[in-house]
């Protein structure tokens, strides 16, 4: 599991300055907070390993709170001066060590950690919050999420919640209602300290339930306080809330924990402020006697035709040339280019503008001189960065088409190793301890690119070229030969792939989804009644809290032992129940619906609304997983559900356009081949080439063929789940059986397919032996076994298995889009969509069985197993016609 450091940032620096505030500079300049950070930099990475850091900061002016109660931190004293001199220093010493700080207009931090915390949870990372601030206690669960205290040096779990407020982390809310929150003026219940809130809470569970029973609290004075105080407890907890549902998903890669000792960065900074203890530390001269020199590069502006083409034309015809594009948006198909850089060697590297907008510019270059200029650069061997993104700008804003590219040092950094950061700017770190110029220190606030003067953008443009082509030499020598030819036989093709299928995108129909919404919105409100009516109250359905109050104490249904931080209601504890009582099949159909609804129904609405012919164009992330799986953003089509009517009815608001059909071919058992394949099960192997049913045959395998028909789900279940490394408890789980029926289970599995076992078993060994796992066509996914715990170390293992199968079906169903975009695509045939397994194509009636029949032969010859492949093929005129 990886691992994500919040820094609750300002409150930090408080705390620093506090511990060591009388340090100065030889100018006098105060450096006590400085201190204390660098201190704490210097032992973070020993001390909280973590794959992720992020400094969450307040945004300036006011924040919701505020309408709450116009008096929230309205009494803070101002900050001591050496404080206030020493912050603006601090900010920028973590953007200079290669650190993310983020912050949202009218939100704080806390609302900025407790977004990161929602989205870690989802994507299964643990989070270690280092703060000193009550409010974020709330956010413990277990040990998944702890908070750190960096002054005691440990992690604070619930237990230790406890001890140290006498509440759990659930009810940390419910307690600073209570008794308040002088730092940020929360009044809590005048008179209601620690130890008179810890008895209430030892007396009721919530907030609710001690004024439900105000006259069962003991003492009269506190049953008097917290009467007059009431109005205030109430708005109090609504100040303590958080708001966590600040979009970080996007964001999120750029939090990488820098590979190098980050003070490495500022250590001109620690000079200056004369920390001479961390300079020795950090084995620095306080003095140097010669400065190592950087690598440094001539950045030359090229703004008229005649420069331009000189400069060109002089390129030797075998040239490597590092290519990149300046624009006004991250959005490909709709950004205007604003410039574009190139570089042919590490000396020196050129910049072009072509639309900078601004009072008093200077000399550009004219579209269609930049176009010919583009087209003759395109004839040398063109390297880039995410080229995807570049060659898209082109052909919106030129109109070419298919321009051949020789690399990507993007997917070549991401095949070196795909586990770590492939950014530009990490890469730059990494390799050459270079800091490259920022784009926010480039581009203002609420700006865009075509706004920065061209003597500034001169340098930013030509640096991404200059080391675009720095890291290609680099990665070029340290890629294995056979991950090179990776790239350039698949990888890199399957970029023009992917830049057709975006571009092509796929027609959503706007009506439907209106009616969908609508739909949607009247369940939504009519199952909230139902569920008030079955309950006999009015409450928060999405309340964790309050819908486990509802259900397993006012209704009184059987829970599982009432935990520190309450009742579970998740979906497995709700489906256990479905037969108790009416209100859980409701609950559970309210969810999903309210999931759906805020996830994709509404925001795929909003976008066939802004979006030309109603088609959305959602971006493949080629480098976005470990295993080699696509994974898509903005919007993400890929994890549409379809096991349920709703979802499937989402996927039928995704139409074709007229005299078009779309077709969905999917690759069958893919996985389940793969194995086969590699370990060459005798019995395995046989089912496949007689092209028998897979888990039919298991079933016989382990129950006997009088028991197989009714064991097939069973069978299936353990097919797929011991390829991922489930075992007996999980799979007890997955199929309801005892722990000791489902380890019978595993044991008469591997017993029926002995090569199997011995093949998994080879590919952990293999993985610990080498340090990788690798796929079909040899990728490769690294694993630090040496400094892995017992949890991790398993982990591991299940990973390793995992990279063999998903990354193999990845290899194969890539090979298989490049083979069909080559041979097949045109005009009147397009590829659509890629869902892991399967292939969306929009195709004119007419060629539809033509196609289809070249499509899957393609597919199920794109690679000779030791089984066949096999596809199916559906055509409907929407998406929810292909299942």
């Amino acid at each position: 599991m990886k691992t994500l450091t919040v820094i609750d940032t300002f409150g930090f620096f408080f705390r620093n300055y506090y511990a060591l505030p009388n340090l100065h500079n030889k100018e006098g300049f105060p450096t006590g907070l400085l201190t204390g950070f660098a201190n704490f930099i210097y032992t973070i990475k020993s001390e909280l390993e973590s794959d992720y850091i992020l400094f969450a900061l307040d945004a300036k002016g006011k924040n919701f709170r505020h309408d709450i109660d116009p008096n929230y931190k309205a009494n803070r004293p101002e900050a001591p001066e050496d404080l206030k001199k020493q912050l603006p220093v601090a900010i920028h010493w973590i953007e200079k060590m290669g650190f993310k700080c983020y912050s949202e207009e009218g939100y704080e931090a806390d609302d900025v950690i407790a977004s990161a915390v929602k989205f870690a949870k989802q994507n299964d990372i643990r989070v270690r919050i280092v703060t000193h601030d009550k409010d974020l206690y709330q956010l413990i669960d277990d040990d998944q999420i702890t908070v750190y205290d960096p002054t005691k040096k440990i992690d604070i779990n619930e237990e230790k919640c406890f001890e140290k407020f006498g509440v759990y982390p659930k009810r940390i809310q419910d307690y600073l209602a209570l008794v308040g929150d002088v730092a940020d003026n929360i009044p809590g219940v005048k008179g209601i300290g620690p130890k008179g809130a810890k008895k209430l809470f030892d007396q009721f569970a919530t907030l609710e339930e001690i004024y439900e029973n105000i006259d069962k609290v003991a003492n009269p004075r506190s049953q008097k306080l917290l009467l007059e105080g009431k109005e205030n407890a109430f708005m109090s907890r609504k100040l303590a809330a958080l708001h966590p549902h600040l979009d970080v998903s996007d964001r999120f890669e750029t939090f990488y924990f820098p590979e190098e000792q980050p003070l490495l960065g500022i250590v001109d900074e620690l000079k200056r402020y004369d920390l001479r203890q961390m300079l020795s530390r950090l084995k620095m001269p306080q003095e140097p006697k010669k400065e190592t020199e950087k690598i440094h590069f001539e950045a030359i502006l090229l703004d008229t035709k005649e420069k331009l083409f000189s400069v060109i034309d002089a390129i030797e015809s075998h040239a490597i040339v590092a290519f990149d594009t300046e624009t006004n948006s991250l959005d490909a198909q709709h950004a205007h280019i604003v410039g574009f850089s190139f570089c042919v060697q590490e000396d020196k590297a050129y910049y072009v503008p072509i639309h900078h907008n601004y009072l008093g510019v200077g000399a550009q270059v004219a579209m269609e001189d930049a176009k010919e200029a583009i087209k003759r650069l395109f004839s040398h061997k063109i390297v880039g960065q995410n080229l995807k993104y570049d060659l898209a700008i082109i052909e919106n804003n030129f109109d070419f088409e298919a321009l051949p590219i020789h690399a990507d040092t993007m997917i070549m950094a991401w095949l070196l190793n795909p586990e770590k950061n492939v950014g530009l700017d990490t890469l730059s770190k990494r390799f050459f301890d270079h800091d490259m110029v920022k784009f926010k220190d480039t581009v203002k606030k609420g700006e865009t690119f075509a706004s920065v003067d061209i003597e500034s953008a001169l340098l930013y443009a030509s640096e991404d070229a200059w080391m675009t082509l720095k890291v290609y030499n680099k990665i070029q020598d340290l890629l294995e030969p056979e991950l090179l030819d990776l790239a350039k036989e698949l990888e890199f093709p399957f970029i023009q792939t992917l830049l057709k299928m975006e571009r092509e995108g796929i027609g959503i129909d706007v009506r439907y989804f209106k009616a969908l919404l609508d739909n949607a919105q009247i369940t939504i409100e009519t199952l909230r009644q139902n569920i008030y009516h079955d309950s006999g109250c009015e409450f928060n359905v999405n309340s964790v809290q309050q819908l486990g109050k509802v259900l397993f104490e006012d209704l009184g249904l059987s829970s599982g032992k009432k935990t520190k931080t309450g009742y579970s209601t998740d979906e497995k504890v709700l489906s256990g129940l479905i037969d108790a009582h009416p209100i859980i099949a409701k609950i559970l159909e309210y969810r999903e619906i309210h999931k759906l609804k805020s996830t994709y129904i509404e925001p795929l609405y909003k976008l066939g609304l802004k979006e030309e012919n109603a088609r959305i164009h959602t971006s493949f992330l080629q480098t976005g997983t470990a295993t080699g799986r696509l994974s898509s953003k903005n919007p993400n089509l890929q994890n549409i559900p379809v096991k349920t009517e709703l979802g499937r009815g989402v996927r039928r608001g995704f139409v074709s356009k007229k005299g078009f059909s779309l077709i969905g071919i999917d690759y069958s058992q893919i996985e389940l081949r793969l194995l086969a394949h590699f370990s060459e099960d005798p019995a395995l192997v046989h089912a496949f080439a007689q092209d028998k049913d897979i888990h039919y045959e298991t079933a016989v395998k382990i129950f006997g063929v009088a028991d197989a028909k009714e064991k097939r789900g069973i069978a299936k279940s353990i097919n797929f789940g011991l390829l991922y490394g489930m075992g007996a408890r999980k799979l007890s789980q997955t199929i309801h059986v005892s722990q000791a029926d489902a380890k019978r289970y595993i044991e008469n599995y591997f017993a029926s397919f002995p090569t199997v076992k011995q093949f998994l078993h080879h590919v952990a060994e293999e993985a610990k032996e080498r340090g990788y796992a690798q796929t079909l066509l040899k990728r490769r996914r690294y694993f630090d076994f040496e400094n892995a715990n017992a949890m991790l170390h398993a982990t591991y293992l299940r990973e390793a298995v995992n990279t063999v199968f998903q990354g193999s079906a990845a290899d194969l169903i890539k090979m298989a889009m490049n083979r069909i975009a080559d041979v097949l695509q045109d005009d009147n045939s397009k590829l659509l969509l890629q869902i892991h397994d399967e292939l969306i194509f929009e195709v004119r009636d007419e060629d539809v069985p033509e196609f289809s029949k070249k499509a899957q032969e393609i597919m199920e010859h794109i690679y000779k197993l030791k089984v066949p492949l096999k596809v199916s093929v559906k055509i409907g005129k929407n998406w929810g016609e292909l299942k």
